[in-house]
């Protein structure tokens, strides 16, 4: 007889976040039931007996004093006892994660600015051993999730992230790096100038409109950051929570950006498509082959031909002929000028 899957409640208003934690859950193999209220998960609760609760301290939109998480917490306490509880916020201070530890029982208090996909995944047995199984309760089986299989043996790509909110800084960090890139993060204006100036970027994901004193409510240095990334031939993605729609078309037409995601209606899926789809590109348009892309990465890292032949087991004469198809596809004729090209495409992470 298969074992019923755990119940695990997720107690998130964000819709960004609702999707990343559910998808996590879900891949663990928990039962997930998800409430955007206090209300609701109050509810919740009532009905039935979780094993996981997974909860954010602010369930009231941009107000940054609320604290329902605490009551869902408080609720757990006196009807789930052998709830495990996580405490999610992106406004923790040490004494509201000890008062959630000691006074509310959760097993721990995690700031999204800080949070890692695979060191939440690492947590979920973690957190369910901590309190005491049900009778004949079987723990599930944690899986590979597709994304992350997908995108293991692809050569390391550069990425910057260019937004000026915590939550979502840690949230695209995350996202961008399940998708393959080694990420850059910057907050402000200038000092994506500067990263843009140092770095080979091989994908930018920028928010239009950057906190600024000057102009706090009519910001668009994110736009105009545009500019830079363009004379760069670097795919931009945009993304915004009150994006005109003007700038918009402007951003596609004048800066031929790749994409735009508004966070209101932001949909991981489809960002992360998306990103697969910068990386597919970048390697169509010079018709190269998923050898010569790994002949290429290693070449631009700094390797010899023995060298490269060892890494993908293969002969040296065999390196020289990819070298040669790949010299002939980029329109180069020497190792320095296509290891210049493979940094510029993203086949080498700079060292």
């Amino acid at each position: 007889m298969t074992p019923k899957p755990l119940p695990a409640l997720l107690v998130e208003d964000d819709p960004s976040w609702q999707g990343i934690l559910a998808e996590i859950l879900g891949d663990y193999g928990l039962e997930v039931t998800l409430c955007a209220d206090l209300a609701a998960a109050l509810a919740a609760i009532a009905q039935q007996a979780f094993r996981l609760a997974v909860v954010d301290l602010s369930l009231a939109g941009t107000d940054h004093h609320n604290r329902d998480g605490l009551q869902v917490l408080e609720a757990l306490q006196r009807q789930a006892p052998g709830c495990a509880s996580i405490l999610l916020t992106g406004y923790a201070s040490v004494e509201l994660a000890v008062a959630a530890i000691q006074d509310y029982g959760a097993y721990t208090c995690l700031r999204k600015e800080n949070f890692r996909r695979a060191g939440f995944r690492a947590m979920i047995p973690e957190a369910l051993a901590a309190s005491p199984p049900a009778a004949g309760e079987i723990a599930p089986k944690t899986t590979v999730t597709e994304t992350a299989a997908g995108v293991a043996s692809d050569p390391p790509r550069l990425a910057l992230i260019v937004e000026d909110d915590a939550g979502w800084r840690g949230l695209l960090t995350e996202l961008v790096s399940d998708g393959g890139f080694e990420v850059h993060v910057s907050a402000s204006y200038g000092e994506a100038q500067g990263l843009l100036k140092r770095e080979h970027y091989q994908l930018v994901i920028a928010d239009i409109s950057l906190a600024s004193s000057l102009e706090p409510e009519h910001n668009q240095d994110g736009y105009r950051l545009l500019t830079s990334v363009q004379q760069a031939q670097i795919p931009t993605i945009i993304v915004s929570g009150s994006a005109d729609l003007d700038l918009i078309d402007r951003a596609f037409n004048e800066h031929h950006i790749f994409a735009c995601f508004e966070k209101q209606a932001f949909e991981r899926k489809s960002f992360l498509q998306t990103i697969q789809q910068v990386r597919q590109q970048a390697a169509s348009e010079h018709n190269l082959t998923e050898r010569e892309i790994e002949v290429l990465a290693l070449l631009a890292q700094g390797l010899g031909n023995k060298e490269i032949a060892a890494q993908l087991f293969i002969t040296t004469n065999t390196v020289k002929r990819h070298l040669k198809s790949i010299y002939a596809r980029l329109g180069v004729n020497t190792r320095a000028a296509a290891a210049a090209y493979a940094i510029r495409l993203g086949f080498g992470a700079k060292k």
